[in-house]
């Protein structure tokens, strides 16, 4: 029998609304026991780690992940991102389809599983494709994709153009109970534009990418979420117009949905500028939300690490992102983990790709933009990471509820910590955040009753080497 009990966490499940001190049992793969029960139901020889007081919580989940294999492990293996998520606390993660070739078969999802499987460090849940090689003119094997094990279907780093077509996959998912998820980018709108259009691309001499190409397409999604009764899930939201639109249509019960990232709710285009700049448009600093006065690194106008899908935008549409998360426009955050090479981004701004990474430093940056700014709760943040992509992926996860998977994150919501590229685990480095001081860290993450990563040493498989 494989036993661990967890004693002396503060235990917060938000499904339940639990958050008290006490111990979690997990016995074969799965939660025993919460709370006063745990310690008495105890084998004597039952393994035991004392938490001494750190949050305790179901496993968090990240619903939008670039794991890059197959076709692109130049930049990210699914042993190097599952070890990178695992080091974040995430227990569980989406990986999106946009791979060489693309998730548009059965026969790739089960490549992906099956080496998620023998090399993953956590569970790695698969999207399909809406359409044949994510070029928005055929509409993949949907039912096929299901079959094999698909939870999702996105063309993420595309978005289908047709609104026809668009009708007819949400049409055609709903015989299969899928939930779509769309990267909202009008093309005709975006054209070549890098980053936000406004004050600073204009400055910086970089083309725009207008916050209106992102809303013109959540529009759409609302209409056709409504004539079809099909749930689509908008990703990576950044403007406050895709907020109000979303919270209208939530209120008028579209079946509708939208994720935040870190990122977004972090920077503004001002930081493409140089920190320097950015200073000067906001008198407190970066990091007034969760009040701390510590200095950021210094970094240099046109850093490429600062370029993403869509944008950073503007200090309303980052003000209006928080303000969405907080009154639960935006029910799910999800980091957008896109790795990239050193030499790919390592161009001039108009030729880098899109994307950063975000699995280790996304339950921190969160924790400073809402808990210790008093934003939100931690119960309330941490349903972001759990509920949330639970209902909207359909997952038996996300609970610490007697006879659910013993998935388990520990972290600590005050430990300090500086973010390091040495330190990190993913196999590329295009991240922002290196040099950053940060405030909250994960310190344990279980799969399954098992510890498979704990900060004090960077792979565990035994759980007597992570005890004391």
């Amino acid at each position: 029998m494989n036993s661990l009990l967890l004693t002396n966490g503060r235990i917060i499940d938000p499904i339940s609304g639990l958050d008290a001190t006490g111990d979690v049992l997990l016995v074969d793969g799965k939660i025993s026991a919460v709370g006063s029960q745990a310690s008495s139901k105890a084998a004597a020889d039952s393994e035991r780690l004392d938490l001494n007081g750190l949050v305790v919580c179901p496993g968090l989940i990240d619903s939008h992940v670039h794991l890059r294999e197959p076709g692109q492990s130049a930049k990210e293996t699914i042993a190097t991102g599952t070890m990178a998520a695992a080091r974040g606390g995430f227990t569980s993660i989406l990986c999106m389809p946009n791979t060489s070739p693309p998730i548009e078969n059965a026969g790739t999802v089960a490549l992906i599983r099956g080496r998620a499987a023998r090399e993953g460090m956590i569970n790695v849940f698969v999207t399909g494709t809406i359409t044949k090689n994510i070029a928005g003119e055929e509409l993949a094997p949907i039912g096929s994709l299901k079959q094999a094990g698909v939870v999702a279907i996105t063309d993420d780093g595309h978005c289908v153009q047709s609104n026809e077509l668009m009708r007819r996959a949400l049409e055609y998912v709903r015989m299969f109970d899928l939930p779509v998820l769309d990267h909202c980018q009008d093309y005709g709108l975006v054209t070549d534009g890098v980053m936000h259009e406004g004050y600073w691309s204009s400055l910086l001499g970089l083309r725009g990418w207008p916050a209106m190409g992102e809303e013109v397409i959540v529009a759409r999604n609302v209409l056709l979420a409504e004539l079809t009764g099909a749930h689509i899930h908008c990703q990576h939201l950044s403007s406050a117009g895709s907020v109000r639109l979303l919270k209208e249509a939530k209120r008028r019960g579209i079946p509708i949905s939208g994720e935040a990232c870190p990122h977004h709710f972090t920077l503004t285009d001002a930081s493409i500028a140089g920190s320097e700049s950015f200073w000067s448009t906001d008198g407190e600093g970066l990091l007034r939300l969760d009040g701390s006065n510590k200095s950021l690194p210094f970094w240099h106008p046109y850093d490429t690490n600062f370029k993403m899908n869509p944008p950073l935008r503007s200090a309303q549409d980052r003000e209006a992102i928080l303000e969405g998360v907080v009154d639960g426009t935006l029910e799910i955050i999800g980091s957008d983990h896109a790795p990239h090479c050193d030499y790919e981004k390592e161009v001039e701004f108009d030729y880098a790709p899109f994307g950063i990474t975000g699995l280790e430093t996304e339950l921190a940056l969160t924790l400073m933009q809402f808990y210790h700014s008093k934003r939100l709760g931690l119960s309330d943040i941490l349903s972001k990471f759990t509920v949330g992509p639970a209902r909207l992926l359909r997952l038996s996860k996300g609970t610490l509820a007697v006879g659910a998977d013993a998935d388990i994150t520990v972290f600590d919501p005050d430990r300090e910590w500086v973010f390091s590229a040495k330190d990190s685990a993913s196999k590329s480095l295009n991240s922002p955040f290196y040099g950053w001081p940060l405030k909250g860290k994960a310190v344990a993450t279980i799969i399954a009753g098992r510890v498979v990563w704990h900060e004090k040493k960077d792979v565990v498989r035994d759980l007597s080497l992570c005890d004391k």
